[in-house]
């Protein structure tokens, strides 16, 4: 009968791919950021002006 050998990974090996990880997705947010702030949403063309003074002097 054989022995298995697991060896548990170390400290550093752990932090480092935790580092990996957060890293592409901080790169992936900011690319996210990038393409959405790229697309063009509508927005009103008309602007709209209205006149409360009289609002404003019944107060």
């Amino acid at each position: 009968m054989q022995l298995k050998y697991n060896r548990q990974t170390s400290f550093g090996s752990t932090l480092l791919k935790t580092l990996i990880k957060l890293l592409i997705a901080i790169i992936v947010f900011v690319i996210a950021i990038f393409l959405i702030e790229k697309i063009n949403f509508p927005s009103p063309k008309k602007k709209f002006d209205i006149n409360i003074t009289n609002d404003i002097k019944k107060l």
